[in-house]
């Protein structure tokens, strides 16, 4: 006969109010309860029960301990992230990356990591096209920046810090990671030349100085920034940096609503007002990245997951920055379609000079000589914070993936002078050709880094249409471009959007036929 369970409950019901009021006092909220149970889930594993015997006995670092258990470094530092989250381990910072930094501290640097002069030169050049601009920064940055920003932030840190090539490797394979390992750092170094010339060429000429000084003077802080300890530079003045963006653009909001001006005197969202004719579609979805999606945000994130201190910060940490960046996309989309009488003065005023020229114009306009100034203050040291950040995020990335140990000064020399030396050279190019290639290859990282995130939430049985959908919009877009443009292979923008859509959809289909079933490493276990 079957075993009978024991069936345990009282013979007649009577309940001890005296007891159970008392009882009640003291049991923990439902929020501990929860805790409680997850705690205890942690210590499910064998190995992770392993991981903390060894630190009880002393304690170690990673390679010691996948010494000792014979493992991986990247198995350990998956189980170790577990544990920390829990709060049952606790990482010593390295006092060069991995060093923990208060909350606000990480916002206001992730903000200025991904943002820069992105939102600004990005959006002036997208409000040609018209309306439509907002459309995109909107929609783009709710349901597309904002879930690559924040997912690819939260798989660097369940990955122990991974950097952006390791979390494109772990869920698209081994030859994807090589590629985007060479893609990425090639990437970075473009960034770093980008944002050297536009404020270099700004100094120039408002000083004596000619173009090789100041490019050498902001080449040479670029290579303090990147060797040197991330709260030694980038720690202490960024957030200052975050404050003055943050500043400038809501001040210009308010000066435009109270100077009499119309604001949006077009709503028509549906028609083209680029004054050469240029087609809104694929245009403006690789002009606009930074305030919509970018995939240069997926290679600062790791930058700032070294340095938080619980995972349940990610949402603020991350999605938070991505949507202030849209906010300041929408800003200065509106500033550029309200402050000019037309598109074409506009225009006129972008090929007279930069997009910079078009922020100095408003913001003395707007806010006087003070404004001016703080605008020109900021049309030079935005656009350096993003250069900095870029060549350290390419040191790290050749460590990474060369296994080098960045602790002492003399390996950090050893990536940095290479690297530092291309981005020298980058800056003989012609900017235009620089600038066109950077927003492809922009958004086709961002890309790439979605259908990462898709294949991670499928293997997990999450829902993955957040990531897929964007995925197969912005393979659309990137093919498309890639096709349609002067850079690529010159078609019409008809044949070309086909191509884009063909190649979406067998993205696509790929995905649903094999994201599930690609094989997870031991070191993803339980993720």
């Amino acid at each position: 006969m079957p075993h009978e369970i024991e069936q345990l409950a009282c013979d007649f019901m009577y309940v001890h109010d005296e007891i159970v009021q008392k009882v009640r006092q003291e049991m923990p909220d439902e929020d501990v309860l929860f805790d409680l149970s997850e705690l205890f889930k942690v210590f499910g594993d064998s190995t992770r029960i392993r991981i903390l015997y060894c630190l009880f006995a002393s304690e170690m670092c990673v390679c010691d301990i996948a010494t000792l258990l014979n493992m991986t470094q990247s198995a350990i530092s998956h189980q170790l992230s577990v544990l920390k989250k829990s709060k049952l381990v606790k990482s010593r910072r390295d006092g060069v990356d991995y060093i923990e930094l208060p909350r606000y501290k990480i916002f206001l640097i992730q903000l200025l990591n991904i943002a820069g002069l992105g939102p600004v030169i990005g959006p002036i050049l997208g409000a040609l096209y018209g309306p439509s601009a907002l459309l995109w920064v909107v929609f783009g940055c709710i349901f597309g920046g904002a879930v690559h920003d924040y997912c690819s932030a939260m798989m660097s840190l369940r990955y122990g810090g991974a950097s952006y090539p390791e979390i494109i490797g772990r869920n698209l394979g081994t030859g994807v990671r090589r590629f985007m390992e060479v893609f990425a750092i090639a990437f970075m170094i473009m960034v770093g030349a980008v944002f050297v010339l536009g404020p270099a060429a700004l100094l120039a000429n408002l000083t004596s100085f000619g173009l090789p000084f100041w490019a050498t003077l902001i080449f040479a802080y670029y290579f303090l920034a990147t060797i040197m300890p991330i709260d030694t530079i980038i720690g202490r003045i960024y957030p200052f940096f975050s404050v003055l963006l943050l500043v400038m653009a809501f001040g210009l909001a308010g000066s435009l609503m109270l100077s009499g001006r119309p604001v949006l005197p077009n709503t028509d969202f549906f028609v083209n007002t680029d004054p050469a004719g240029l087609p809104i579609w694929p245009l403006l979805f690789i002009t606009i990245a930074c305030g919509a999606i970018s995939g240069f945000h997926a290679t600062q994130s790791p930058l700032m997951t070294r340095c938080m201190e619980s995972e349940k910060h990610g949402r603020m940490l991350f999605y938070g920055p991505m949507i202030a960046e849209g906010v300041l996309g929408l800003i200065w989309v509106t500033l550029g379609l309200s402050f000019y009488e037309s598109p074409e003065a506009l225009g006129a005023v972008i090929k007279a000079g930069t997009p910079t020229l078009v922020v100095q114009e408003i913001s003395m306009a707007l806010l006087g000589p003070i404004g001016g100034m703080l605008a020109i203050l900021g049309v030079v040291v935005l656009p350096i914070s993003t250069g900095d950040t870029a060549f350290r995020s390419a040191r790290l990335l050749v460590a990474d993936t060369l296994r080098i140990d960045q602790g002492p000064i003399g390996k950090r020399l050893m990536i940095a002078v290479p690297l530092f030396a291309a981005g020298i050279a980058l800056t003989f190019v012609d900017f235009a050709v620089i600038w066109r290639y950077f927003g492809w290859a922009n958004q086709t990282m961002s890309c790439v880094t979605l259908w990462a995130i898709a294949v991670y939430l499928a293997r997990r049985e999450r829902f993955h249409w957040i990531a897929t959908l964007p995925a197969a919009f912005m393979t659309v877009v990137c093919v498309s471009y890639l096709c349609y443009a002067k850079i690529g292979f010159g078609m019409s923008v008809e044949m070309s959007t086909l191509i884009g859509i063909a190649s979406a959809a067998a993205s696509l289909v790929l995905f649903l036929s094999r994201g599930k079933r690609m094989p997870e490493l031991e070191n993803e276990a339980s993720c």
